[in-house]
C-alpha cells in the first residue's frame, strides 16, 4: 500500500468513527460538564471583598492493558494512551483523570464604572501522592533505565513550580482584557472549549498528549512571561493576542498566537495561529548519556535530553449546540522545522531542569502532524452527562536518505498515524461534586509505532471529583 492510499484509508476511517458515534448517540438525550478550575459561583464559591479560594481534587482508580507503573510526579500519573514504554497491564489511583486537581486564588477589584484590575495564582498537585505536579520529573527518575524498567514519563508544563499560574491584569467590558505572567495560551484556551472531553486526560488525546494544545510542544501550553489580549465584539466575534517574552535577547523562546471567532444561535467556532520558535521537547537521558554527565559537570536528578525546533500551527474548531446534544469537531496542522536560533547544551529549561543534550538538527525534511477529532455530549438528564468521541492524528515521512519516503514502523521518521475513541459518563450530585466512568482505546500504526513495545492500550477508569 502506498503513502497516498494508506492516508485515504486513515482518512476514511476517521469520517466512519465520526458516523458511528454519530449514530450510535442519536437517540440518547446533554448536559455540559463544568470543567475544571474556577467555576463555582454566587453562595457556593468562597469569595470574600472579591477575591475567591478555588480548588479541585480529581482521584480515580485505573486500568491500563498496556502501560509503564504510573508515576507520582507527572499530574496524570498514567499515560492514559499507548505510549513507546507502554509494557504489561497496570492498575492504580490515577489524579486528575477529567482535570487538574488544583489550589487557586482569582480577584476582582474594580478600578472605575468600566475597569477593573484582575488576577489568578494556581497550584497543581497530585492529590494520591501529595507531590506538587512535576512532568520534567517523572522524565528524570527514568535517566538511564531500559524502556522495560521505566515508570510512566511524560514531558509537560508542569515542573515543581510553586504556581503554574500567576498573572495580573486589566479587564474592561468595552475594550477587553489584558493580562502579564505565566498563563495559558491562546491555543490551550481553544483545546478546552473545543475537545468533547472538554481536555480530560484519561478519555482524550488531547489531553492526554498536550502536545497539540502546546503547538507541537508539551512545555507550551502553559508559558511564562506573557502578555495575552482578548475582546469580545458585540458579543458576537471575539480577537486575541499572545506573545512570550524572550528572557535574553533574540527570537529564542519566543511564542506568537492569534485568535478569531465568532458565536451565533448556539454554534461557535474559532481560528488559531501559532509560532513557537526553539521550542524544547525533553526527553529522559540514555544510560549512555548518563555515564557522560560526571564528565559535564551535570546531576542526573535534574539533567533530560531535548529535541529543539521551530513549530508553526494552525487550527479550526467548533461546536453546535442543540440541546439535549453538543456536537463537537476540530483540525489541527503542525509543522516542525529546525530552530532558526537553536539552543546549547547546558540550557536551563523550566523548574531549574537542565538541557544536558540537545538536538537541533532532527528535521532535516519538516515534520508534519494533522491532528483532528469529532464528539457528541449528550445531556440525559440534567445531573448526567455522556461523551462519545473520536481523534486521530497522522504524520509524513519526514526521514532522509535511506529513510526518506518509508512507510512501515521500521522508523520514528516514517509516516504514521494514531486512532483513539473514548466514551464517559459523568453524573453531578450538585456543582461541588460528580462522579465519572468511561475509557479510551488508543493504537499507533507504522512510523508512529517505531521502538513502542505494545501498539495498542485500553484505560477504564473511574473516580470521583470534588470542586470547592
Amino acid at each position: 500500500m502506498g503513502p497516498s492510499k494508506g492516508l485515504h484509508v486513515r482518512v476514511n476511517r476517521a469520517w466512519c468513527a465520526a458516523a458511528l458515534i454519530a449514530a450510535l448517540t442519536a437517540h440518547l438525550p446533554a448536559l455540559a460538564q463544568q470543567k475544571t478550575g474556577p467555576g463555582i459561583t454566587g453562595d457556593d464559591s468562597l469569595t470574600w471583598h472579591g477575591i475567591t479560594l478555588y480548588g479541585v481534587i480529581d482521584l480515580g482508580v485505573q486500568f491500563d492493558t498496556h502501560s509503564a507503573p504510573f508515576t507520582p510526579y507527572r499530574p496524570a500519573a498514567s499515560g492514559n494512551i499507548v505510549r513507546q514504554n507502554s509494557n504489561g497491564s497496570v492498575v492504580g489511583v490515577t489524579p486528575s483523570n477529567m482535570g487538574q486537581s488544583r489550589v487557586g486564588l482569582q480577584g476582582v477589584e474594580p478600578l472605575n464604572a468600566d475597569w477593573s484590575g484582575v488576577f489568578q495564582i494556581e497550584t497543581f498537585f497530585n492529590p494520591q501522592s501529595g507531590e506538587i505536579a512535576d512532568s520534567l520529573k517523572s522524565l528524570a527518575v527514568n535517566n538511564g533505565r531500559s524502556l522495560t524498567a521505566q515508570t510512566v514519563n511524560v514531558d509537560g508544563s508542569s515542573a515543581g513550580q510553586p504556581f503554574q499560574t500567576a498573572w495580573i491584569g486589566l479587564k474592561s467590558a468595552r475594550f477587553g482584557t489584558l493580562t502579564y505572567g505565566r498563563q495559558v495560551t491562546l491555543l490551550m484556551e481553544g483545546v478546552i472549549e473545543y475537545d468533547p472531553n472538554y481536555n480530560a486526560t484519561a478519555f482524550g488525546l488531547l489531553g492526554a498528549s498536550n502536545t497539540y494544545s502546546g503547538g507541537g510542544a508539551q512545555q507550551d501550553n502553559r508559558l511564562d512571561s506573557t502578555v495575552k489580549y482578548t475582546v469580545e465584539i458585540d458579543d458576537l466575534a471575539h480577537l486575541g493576542a499572545f506573545y512570550k517574552f524572550n528572557d535574553a535577547s533574540g527570537s529564542a523562546n519566543t511564542v506568537y498566537q492569534a485568535n478569531v471567532g465568532a458565536d451565533h444561535a448556539g454554534a461557535s467556532i474559532d481560528a488559531y495561529y501559532s509560532k513557537e520558535n526553539s521550542a524544547i521537547t525533553a526527553t529522559y537521558l540514555t544510560a549512555a548519556q548518563v555515564a557522560k554527565l560526571p564528565a559535564l559537570g551535570y546531576s542526573s536528578s535534574n539533567s533530560l535530553a531535548a529535541t529543539i525546533s521551530d513549530n508553526t500551527a494552525y487550527s479550526l474548531m467548533a461546536f453546535y449546540k442543540m440541546d439535549p446534544f453538543k456536537f463537537f469537531a476540530g483540525y489541527e496542522h503542525i509543522k516542525y522545522a529546525n530552530p532558526t536560533r537553536p539552543l546549547s547544551a547546558g540550557f536551563n529549561d523550566i523548574g531549574g531542569y537542565v538541557l544536558a543534550f540537545v538536538t537541533n538538527n532532527a528535521y532535516g525534511k519538516s515534520k508534519t502532524v494533522d491532528v483532528y477529532w469529532t464528539g457528541v455530549r449528550y445531556t440525559v438528564i440534567p445531573h448526567l452527562d455522556l461523551t462519545a468521541a473520536y481523534y486521530g492524528y497522522n504524520q509524513n515521512a519526514y526521514g532522509t536518505g535511506t529513510q526518506a519516503g518509508c512507510t512501515t514502523n521500521a522508523h520514528s521518521t516514517c509516516s504514521g498515524s494514531l486512532d483513539a475513541f473514548s466514551f464517559d459518563a459523568d453524573y453531578r450530585f450538585n456543582v461541588h461534586f460528580d462522579t465519572y466512568l468511561g475509557a479510551m482505546y488508543s493504537g499507533v500504526h507504522d512510523g508512529a509505532a517505531s521502538g513502542y513495545l505494545h501498539s495498542t492500550n485500553i484505560n477504564p477508569t473511574i473516580g470521583v471529583r470534588y470542586k470547592f
